[in-house]
């Protein structure tokens, strides 16, 4: 009889031992405990110095994910080498979360395919979602006398490698822009590039080059003050901050043009899926903010549809921007 008073003795010995475990488990600190995601600033890295679109749609969007997500969202300024700098240092991060990038066309899509000492690939990333767009312009200087987009067709046609444009820099989607125009036309003129959009500001409103190809929202200024004159928006349709100026695709030569600046939040690679759910749902409701969009369709973008299928418009991009660095042979 003595045997099972000794197991039932037991058995509540290692039932309290448990139940003591247990309560010892939920008395250690917090911070010894796994914590949820969001609970420390998140840094959103813009690749260039501060000012430009890129600039001002993170900024934007961090003030919204804030709002979201519960915590600080600052932004980080990385310029140097087109984006390139910036980028890698968020794919080289800790793939947790807190460091991210708001990135354009030529840090995600361009720079790999123009520059070799581009090591990053859009593999090292995780994309999160598509932000906003908006279109390039093709302007033409006063000097030129060029009012319409036919007029510029012709003038070059008619006068081989006489004529250039500008672009704030070799590989740059601008640059690209201008070389679509050249394949799509059969057109011989050469590209200038510049440092930014500044020195070219300078030359062309100083009449020193008569075609150059620019960001909307850097050209709107001097367009509605008369000094450069806008021949074409380079997406297929019409912007609406812009619905009197034509989209090159108007026209019949240059009907396939489709190049505008887009603007994207990625993460590094191998996040895990959770904080990938919680970044994308955050960035959903942020972009049906009034006050993002407002803001955003203020500086000329259009603010991106939601549920983008990410891979597919990236590798579509990539496709696209390849073939104009194979034809133009573009190298840096």
């Amino acid at each position: 009889m003595s045997a099972p008073c000794f197991s039932l003795h037991a058995t509540r010995l290692l039932a309290l031992s448990v139940m003591g475990a247990m309560t010892m488990l939920a008395a250690l600190p917090a911070a010894a405990q796994p914590e949820a995601y969001p609970h420390k600033p998140v840094t959103i890295v813009v690749a260039y110095p501060p000012g430009g679109s890129t600039d001002l749609t993170g900024r934007t969007l961090a003030a919204e994910l804030s709002k979201k997500l519960g915590v600080p969202v600052v932004i980080e300024n990385i310029g140097g080498a087109a984006g390139a700098i910036g980028a890698q240092k968020v794919v080289n991060a800790a793939p947790d979360g807190y460091t991210l990038l708001v990135g354009a066309n030529n840090e995600i899509a361009i720079n790999r395919l123009v520059s070799s000492s581009v090591k990053y690939d859009i593999k090292d990333f995780t994309p999160l979602g598509l932000i906003a767009s908006q279109p390039l312009v093709l302007v033409a200087s006063q000097k030129s006398g060029v009012k319409t987009v036919d007029q510029f067709l012709s003038l070059v046609k008619q006068n081989p490698g006489k004529f250039s444009y500008g672009s704030s820099g070799v590989g740059s989607s601008l640059h690209l822009a201008g070389e679509m125009v050249k394949e799509q036309a059969g057109l011989f003129m050469t590209h200038i590039p510049y440092r930014g959009v500044a020195p070219l500001t300078n030359d062309l409103l100083g009449n020193n080059i008569d075609f150059g190809v620019y960001v909307l929202s850097s050209a709107l200024p001097h367009i509605r003050s008369g000094k450069l004159v806008p021949l074409g928006t380079t997406e297929l349709k019409r912007s609406a901050v812009t619905p009197d100026i034509p989209a090159l695709a108007e026209t019949p030569k240059l009907k396939g043009i489709d190049i505008g600046t887009w603007y994207v939040l990625m993460g590094p690679a191998r996040m895990p899926a959770p904080v990938v759910a919680k970044l994308k749902k955050a960035l959903s409701d942020s972009l049906q903010s009034p006050e993002l969009r407002k803001k955003l369709e203020d500086a000329s973008s259009t603010i991106a549809p939601l549920n983008v299928d990410m891979p597919r418009f990236l590798s579509t991009e990539i496709a696209k921007y390849k073939k104009i660095v194979d034809f133009a042979k573009i190298t840096e």
